[in-house]
């Protein structure tokens, strides 16, 4: 039924603003801005080519998982980067990092790292075996 369909992902922000610096300027993702008022809108543009719909809402409760994942080549570069652009990690209790914060398992990917996003949601770079 929507095999064809070009279907996007979406996700609410508090702050469209902070939603538009972060992602524009901090991670350097292509973000447009789009419609007035209560409809304000980012789409931001992702290197597969698919675009994710960002919205403000004012009872927004960030998601307590990762709504989106970017694959690296080099895990310990990208974290060195998030940190030279004031990111944090986060770090989990049920996960064993290391020092700079990577999760590094023999199960899974090769290592992942998580940050989020100024409205709390949770995003992650994530390197494959």
């Amino acid at each position: 039924m929507f095999g064809q369909s070009k279907a996007f992902s979406g996700f609410s922000v508090d702050d469209l603003g902070k939603a538009r610096e972060f992602y524009g300027e901090t991670l350097g993702l292509p973000v447009e801005e789009s419609g007035q008022g209560d409809m304000r809108m980012l789409t931001i543009k992702l290197g597969t080519g698919a675009s994710v719909f960002v919205y403000p809402k004012d009872n927004h409760t960030p998601a307590s998982f990762t709504i989106l994942n970017f694959p690296v080549d080099d895990i310990d570069a990208a974290v060195e980067e998030l940190g030279r652009r004031g990111v944090g990690l986060e770090r989990y209790p049920e996960f064993d990092a290391d020092a700079k914060g990577v999760v590094r398992g023999p199960e899974g990917p090769a290592a992942i790292a998580w940050f989020t996003d100024p409205a709390g949601n949770v995003l992650s770079v994530i390197q494959e075996s």
